[in-house]
C-alpha cells in the first residue's frame, strides 16, 4: 500500500515565498502621487513606506514620486508648498508618521489633493511589531480608496495550488508575499474556494484515493469532510450566505450541478442533461447560478434562476466557440470568463448591458480567472514556456505577473475583504 504523505499547516507555521511580483504594463493615464519618506521609527517607517510604494505601483494605476523626484520635501503639513508639486503635475501627496514603542505600532498618514491645496484624509492604523507588512497593506488600501473612490485590495489574500514534487494548497498576500502552506499531498488538490467571510476554504483532495470536498478553517487549520464520492467531485463554490456549496458530481456517470446543504448534508440536483455541466458559481445575491455546459455543442455559459420553480438553464454567451469558467462581477454588472474566438484562450469581460465581449488578455492559454472583491482586478493562470504561473489584469488595462520560484501555479482564488 502506498504511503500517503499529508501535511496540514496552520497560520503559525513556517512561511515560504514562492511567488514574485513582476509589473508588465501600467495604465496610460496613471494617478501621479508623491510619497514623502515616512517619519518616526526608522526601520518600521522605511519598511512600511516601501510596501505602500510597491502596493500602489503594482496596481498599474499610479506613477509614484519619492523624495529624490521632488522640488521640496515637507516634513509637516505646514511646510507644504503646493505649487512645487503642481509644477511636476503631481495629483496627490502622501505623508506618514510611524510610532513604535515595542508593544504597539501606529501609522498615521495624510493624503493631500494638490489641485485643491487641501488635506482630504487623515487616518491611523494600529498593529503590533513585526507585522509591518499587514499594516502597510491597510495604509495602502486607505490611500487607494481615497484617490480612486474604490476600496483597496492590498490587505486581501489569494489562494492557489502549486505542483512540483507534491501538490500544495497555499495562501498569500495579494502581492505574493507572506505565503503559507495550508495543505501538502502527493495526490491532486483542485478547485479551491473561499467562504464568503474569508475565514474558511473549500477544496477537493484525492489524498485518500477518492474525491473528497474538505472545508478547512484558516486560523486553526481544522478541517472536515463536507462530502465524498467514489467517482468524481469538482468545483465547490460557496453561496453568498455561506450555507450551501454548489458543485459538480457524477452521481449517475454524468457531470451535473448539485447544491449541498452544509448543515444537514442534503443534496439537491440542479441540472439533468447528457452534456457535461460543471464550474458553477453564485451570483452576488445568491439568486442565480452560472455554470459551464456543453449542451449547445461547445462549452458555453448558462444561468439558472433559483427563485423560479422548475427554472430552465438560459444560455448567456454566444460570441466565440468556447466560453467557460465564469464569475460574476461583485456589483453584478457583468461576468468574467475564459473565452476563445479562434485558437487562443483569453480572459474576457462581458457587461450585461452590452452585446459584445471585451477580451482582457492576449496570451494563448489563459484560464481560471478570479475577481478581486472590489471588482477591479482579475488574477488568472497562464502557461509560459510550458510553466504554469499566475498573472493579473485590471479593468483599466494594467497587467502584472506572480511567477513561482519553483513548480507550476494554477487555480487562483481571491478572498473577500478581511476583517
Amino acid at each position: 500500500m502506498k504511503k500517503i504523505l499529508l501535511l496540514i499547516y496552520f497560520l503559525s507555521f513556517h512561511v515560504i515565498s514562492e511567488l514574485t511580483l513582476e509589473i508588465t504594463q501600467g495604465t496610460e493615464d496613471p494617478y501621479r502621487v508623491a510619497i514623502i519618506k515616512f517619519s518616526g521609527a526608522d526601520k518600521a517607517a522605511t519598511d512600511i513606506q516601501k510596501v505602500v510604494f510597491d502596493n500602489l505601483l503594482r496596481t498599474g494605476e499610479f506613477k509614484i514620486f519619492d523624495d529624490e523626484d521632488l522640488l521640496s520635501i515637507p516634513q509637516i503639513e505646514e511646510d507644504i508648498v503646493f505649487n512645487d508639486f503642481r509644477i511636476l503635475d503631481i495629483d496627490f501627496l502622501v505623508m506618514g508618521q510611524v510610532k513604535d514603542d515595542g508593544l504597539n505600532v501606529a501609522v498615521e498618514y495624510q493624503v493631500f489633493d494638490i489641485s485643491k491645496a487641501k488635506k482630504i484624509r487623515t487616518s491611523t492604523v494600529y498593529g503590533i511589531p513585526n507585522k509591518d507588512r499587514q499594516l502597510a497593506h491597510y495604509v495602502s488600501d486607505g490611500i487607494y480608496q481615497e484617490i480612486t473612490g474604490i476600496p483597496g485590495i492590498a490587505s486581501t489574500k489569494i489562494l492557489y495550488v502549486t505542483e512540483a514534487n507534491n501538490f500544495k494548497l497555499l495562501i498569500s498576500d495579494a502581492d505574493g508575499n507572506n505565503e503559507q502552506v495550508l495543505l501538502e499531498s502527493p495526490e491532486p488538490i483542485i478547485s479551491p474556494s473561499w467562504s464568503p467571510d474569508s475565514k474558511k476554504v473549500a477544496y477537493v483532495s484525492f489524498e485518500t484515493g477518492i474525491a473528497k470536498v474538505y472545508i478547512q478553517d484558516i486560523a486553526s487549520g481544522k478541517r472536515d469532510v463536507a462530502i465524498e464520492n467514489s467517482s468524481q467531485i469538482s468545483s465547490p463554490a460557496w453561496s453568498p450566505d455561506g450555507k450551501f456549496l454548489s458543485l459538480t458530481m457524477y452521481q449517475d456517470g454524468n457531470a451535473e450541478i448539485y447544491i449541498l446543504n452544509l448543515k444537514n448534508k442534503n443534496l439537491t440536483r440542479l441540472t439533468n442533461h447528457y452534456a457535461i455541466d460543471t464550474e458553477s458559481t453564485w451570483s452576488p445575491k445568491g439568486s442565480k447560478i452560472m455554470f459551464t455546459s456543453g449542451r449547445s455543442g461547445s462549452p458555453q455559459l448558462y444561468e439558472l434562476d433559483l427563485k423560479k420553480f422548475n427554472s430552465r438553464p438560459k444560455r448567456i454567451t454566444f460570441d466565440g466557440n468556447y466560453n467557460a469558467k465564469g464569475s460574476y462581477l461583485p456589483n453584478n454588472e457583468g461576468i468574467v470568463f475564459v473565452h476563445r474566438a479562434d485558437t487562443n484562450f483569453q480572459i474576457a469581460l462581458k457587461y450585461f448591458n452590452e452585446n459584445f465581449v471585451r477580451p482582457l488578455t492576449d496570451a494563448q492559454m489563459d484560464e481560471s480567472p478570479s475577481i478581486s472583491p472590489n471588482g477591479n482586478v482579475i488574477v488568472y493562470a497562464i502557461k509560459d514556456d510550458g510553466m504554469g504561473l499566475l498573472s493579473g489584469v485590471t479593468l483599466s488595462g494594467a497587467k502584472f505577473r506572480l511567477p513561482a520560484s519553483k513548480g507550476a501555479v494554477r487555480e487562483p482564488a481571491w478572498s473577500g475583504y478581511l476583517k
